[in-house]
């Protein structure tokens, strides 16, 4: 029997078995699509194992029945193939990834009460939005300026002088001595500094509050995040979304905080809603049972209340607690019941071994402390303003001394007493308002703290300890990135891990010296700049003498 001829060589792999069908080597299922383990067909549908019936090329003529190795073009276009399907895949794999993820949608902050005011409201509403910058000198500026409140006053005072300064140049003189203008004066001016120096010690102190509001949670969720444990398989994903809800409450407990400090106990607002609508507390239970209520509390002030409001008419004004004396079901306190979450969330964290450390333990509580210690302080900056004794006195002593004004100024002014007890009350009056608007620091008025900017803060660092997993620290100290000298060496933490520690020792003393000489160097050609510029000016001017140069 004649010896079988012998097996064609290919320089593609070629499969172990093959078809027996050769017109299913390659065939049209293969077209377009990828090969098994994520490679793309060779050109013509075949995948690099599969073989057609004459070899993977046709014959070549001077090797009849043979493999004809490819040309160059062939070569270039496999490979321009083999890239343009792997970048499509790549492409696909990227769709799939972003529409299985659910990112957040590209609505307005919900921790700004901008988006639902417009006209009016938009230039007046306050809080003023620090972050925005007013090109217009503040002489000239009149968002967050007290002049609106004064018009009203202004005007009446403006009439009030205009008459008795008639009178007394037309009719009769009724001016008096100006002694009594200097005794009260000394009266008003301890009043108002009083009053003025109460009101920024109340603002000040609510800011500090809300400073340690916005440290304690920062370190809560570091501890929660950071330091508590993840275990193992589906428990560990569940630890993950676990650890997301208790940063949730945190940001919850902020943006409950100062809906109570504005006296907003439902939890029917935007920023507040999808935090705690899981939870089940006595607002969650008052906003399902009072519906018609809830539309009173959220509908929007009408025009004339608001202008009211910015003109400082105080018969306009309506009462900022009616939301809470109109509640038919308890409306408890959100943020206190939040910390109880909390708390239950760290007691399970410590039971089921996943916050081993105990001074990780103590942190977690004393800081659910400090957020307490911040519910109770705000609230007593609230409501302990200033004795209304106090305030009902200082508002008479200013207006008995700004109405006895003009009878004191016409002696020696005449007509132009008119002016100038206007410009007095504006003063005066100014200081007064002031003191009266951000005696409460919490509320809507221009003036008062940013609360929607704190809570997008937290809202937002939260976010930002979340957005990565626990580091571990050979990843990024032995980095090869980790240049640690520099500026004295680029070389990274690999070409420093072939020293000896000596080395590295004598370097990093060699490191103080070169950035101490750097510095007197630096200190030196400056110095030595600004005498050659000097003597150049000096030349310009003087060109026939001579400066020593030193």
């Amino acid at each position: 029997m004649a010896a079988p001829p012998p097996t064609p060589t290919v320089r593609e792999p070629v499969s172990a078995t093959p078809p027996s069908d050769p017109s299913q080597a390659g065939g049209p299922s293969n077209v377009g699509g990828l090969a098994p383990g994520g490679r793309s067909p060779a050109p013509g549908g075949l995948s690099p194992g599969a073989r057609s019936p004459g070899g993977l090329f046709p014959p070549s003529p001077r090797s009849p029945g043979g493999p004809r190795s490819p040309t160059a073009s062939q070569h270039n276009d496999h490979e321009n193939n083999l890239k343009r399907t792997e970048s499509e895949a790549l492409k696909d794999r990227l769709k799939e990834l972003a529409a299985a993820a659910s990112p957040r949608p590209p609505a307005p902050n919900p921790f700004t009460r901008k988006n639902s005011i417009s006209g009016f409201d938009a230039y007046f509403a306050g809080p003023r939005d620090i972050q925005k910058h007013s090109k217009w000198p503040l002489v000239l500026q009149m968002h967050g300026s007290i002049l609106p409140k004064l018009i009203l006053p202004l005007i009446g005072i403006a009439g009030w002088s205009t008459l008795f300064t008639a009178i007394h140049m037309k009719v009769t003189p009724i001016g008096i001595s100006s002694l009594l203008l200097t005794v009260l004066g000394f009266v008003v001016g301890l009043s108002l500094s009083f009053r003025s120096s109460t009101a920024y010690e109340r603002y000040a102190e609510g800011r500090r509050y809300w400073a340690q509001l916005i440290l304690t949670t920062q370190n809560l969720g570091r501890i929660y995040w950071v330091h508590a444990k993840e275990r193992e398989g589906e428990l560990g994903k569940k630890d993950v979304m676990a650890k997301l809800t208790a940063l949730n409450l945190l940001v919850a407990f902020s943006v409950a905080l100062k809906h109570r400090l504005r006296f907003e106990p439902y939890t029917c607002y935007d920023d507040i809603k999808n935090l705690v609508g899981h939870l089940d507390t006595f607002a969650q239970s008052a906003t399902a049972a009072e519906p018609d209520q809830v539309h009173h509390a959220t509908e929007p002030v009408g025009l004339l209340h608001s202008l009211g409001e910015y003109l400082g008419v105080s018969f306009l004004n309506s009462n900022p607690r009616k939301a809470m004396k109109r509640a038919k079901s308890p409306i408890g306190n959100l943020p206190l019941e939040i910390l109880s979450y909390l708390g239950s969330f760290t007691d399970e964290l410590v039971l089921n071994g996943q916050m081993t450390v105990v001074m990780h333990q103590t942190l977690s509580y004393n800081n659910i402390v400090a957020l307490n210690d911040v519910l109770t302080g705000t609230d007593r900056v609230l409501n302990t303003p200033l004795p209304i004794a106090y305030a009902i006195a200082i508002a008479q002593i200013t207006w008995v001394y700004i109405l006895l004004l003009p009878f004191q100024l016409l002696p020696q002014l005449g007509w132009i007493t008119i002016p100038g007890t206007v410009a007095a009350a504006y003063v005066i009056l100014g200081i007064l308002f002031i003191g009266r608007e951000i005696e409460n620091p919490f509320g809507h008025d221009v003036n008062d703290l940013p609360l929607e900017i704190y809570c997008a803060q937290i809202a937002q660092e939260l976010d930002i300890i979340a957005s990565r997993p626990k580091r571990q620290n050979s990843a990024w100290i032995e980095s090869i990135d980790n240049r640690l000298l520099w500026p004295l060496s680029n070389s990274g933490y690999k070409v420093w891990a072939l020293r000896e520690e000596e080395k590295i020792r004598e370097a990093v003393v060699h490191k103080v010296e070169q950035t101490f000489v750097s510095y007197k160097k630096g200190e030196e050609e400056v110095a030595s700049k600004h005498r050659r510029r000097k003597n150049a000016k000096f030349e310009k001017r003087h060109p026939n003498d001579v400066i020593s140069k030193v």
